[in-house]
């Protein structure tokens, strides 16, 4: 016979938080960078295109789009050249879950990868475009 009361099934535990949410980790579709709002930069088009079809895109009402028209515009003046932005920058892609540790913070996760094909030469050429975008940004004073 053991001491004290039984534990609780896994379903009431307290460490259960209400609010997690596990997401796909497939990307969506997206929506199109709106041409209203007059983007220059090839570094702010990419951060369009990737969080309108990241998985958090998927669940997004018509606030968070908002949200990411002003992002993005942020995002053209950093990469033209005001690097003051940049902790506003983040700020507000904390609350979409940028990192993983924001992403824990806000109770997210993604469902397994395993078994999806990892080596997309897209996402290499983007890399590749954004050292070289960054390399001229960082050096030109």
């Amino acid at each position: 016979m053991t001491r004290g009361p039984r534990p609780k099934d896994n379903a009431v535990r307290r460490n259960k938080h209400e609010h997690a949410q596990t997401l796909s980790s497939s990307t969506t579709e997206g929506r199109a960078l709106p041409p209203g709002l007059g983007i220059k930069t090839a570094g702010a088009r990419r951060f369009w295109r990737t969080w309108a079809t990241s998985p958090q895109a998927a669940n997004w009402a018509e606030t968070d789009w908002a949200e990411l028209e002003i992002t993005v515009k942020l995002v053209d003046a950093f990469y033209g050249g005001d690097v003051k932005l940049a902790g506003e920058i983040r700020q507000r892609v904390a609350k979409w879950g940028a990192t993983t540790e924001d992403r824990s913070r806000l109770r997210m996760s993604f469902e397994d990868t395993k078994g999806q094909d990892q080596g997309d030469e897209t996402t290499e050429r983007m890399a590749d475009d954004m050292d070289e975008e960054l390399f001229r940004l960082l050096n030109d004073t």
